[in-house]
Formats: structure tokens, sequence, C-alpha cells
């Protein structure tokens, strides 16, 4: 494994979202460069695949504002301080859906883009789910769609389910599931 370049200098710009560290480094070679990366304000976030008896997952249709359009994909949301991944999960899941989860299963942790962003969405299986809603932050009602594990393709031609993290954790928990399913 490579040695880590040295931190050099180190300088946080804040925004009203992010923080933008810029970090001067030198590598092992002595090259010396100027980075930038984005630090959210919030301990991580989770992504949720919550599926039915039926085996169907809950995908939502809500408002994106980075492309400004409806964007078909996963529950998802920023943790809170003091909260366990499962715990986030599953009040996002309620907040979004209207369901709970009695088994809550995390299954990996995602980055969105490791070159600049030291953000980490964590992925988590909900099953076993109930009737349960919580009041969330969302301006407006959020539409919940079930789909199948089954049509992943379509899904992922759809013009308005473009959400990389989204589509990633419906086929690493269709592979989790085949395999639990085949040594289970």
């Amino acid at each position: 494994m490579p040695k880590l370049p040295e931190i050099l200098h180190r300088q946080v710009n804040d925004s009203n979202l992010f923080k933008v560290e810029q970090l001067d480094l030198r590598f092992s070679n002595g090259v010396e460069r100027r980075y930038e990366r984005l630090l959210g304000r919030v301990v991580g976030a989770v992504l949720i695949v919550a599926i039915r008896d039926d085996g169907k997952v809950l995908l939502i249709r809500e408002y994106a504002c980075g492309t400004h359009s409806y964007e078909l994909a996963l529950p998802k949301g920023r943790l809170e301080a003091g909260e366990s991944i499962l715990e986030g999960a599953n009040r996002e899941l309620m907040e979004e859906t209207g369901f709970g989860a009695k088994t809550l299963t995390e299954i990996t942790s995602l980055t969105l883009a490791p070159g600049y962003m030291a953000h980490r969405t964590h992925v988590v299986l909900a099953r076993d789910l109930y009737p349960q809603k919580l009041e969330g932050d969302e301006p407006e009602p959020i539409e919940v769609v079930p789909w199948s594990l089954d049509d992943l393709y379509s899904l992922s031609q759809r013009p308005d389910c473009s959400e990389g993290r989204s589509l990633a954790a419906l086929y690493l928990v269709r592979d989790f599931l085949q395999k639990e399913a085949q040594h289970g």
C-alpha cells in the first residue's frame, strides 16, 4: 500500500451545507499539490433498502435540487448526533415511507466521490416492515413506489432514476439476498 501524502497546510472555508477543506500535500516522490474536498456537517448518512413481504422494495419519488427534477430513489437521510446507523435508518424509513422495520441489517457503506468528498452513506437492509409514520422535514408528501428487485435493469434505464448510490445499493442487496438464500 502506498504511503499517504504528508499534509503541509490545511485551511477550511464554510458554506451553508459544507466545509471546503483545502489541503497542500507532499507525496512520497516529492511532488506537491493542492487538493480540495467537501466535508459534510453531519456524521454520515443512511440509505435504506426496505423489502416488503411480497419481495418488492420501497422506492420514493422526491424533489432533487441538484438536478432540479423529481427522482426515484431509495429512502435516505443524514444521521443525527448520537444516533446509531440502524436507529437512523429506521427513523428515516418511518419519515419517508410510513413504515418501520423489525429487522435491520447494515450491508456496507459507500462513498459518493472519494476524490473530493469525505462523506459516507451506510446501506441498510430493512425487513419485517410494519406501518409507522414519523413526521419528517420534507416540504411536500413523498410518493412511495414499490419495485421488484428482479427488474433492476429497467429501473436503471429510467430517466428519473439516476442516483448511483440507490442503484448500487439495490444490486448489492439483491446479491446479498441471493447468497443468503443459497446458504440459509
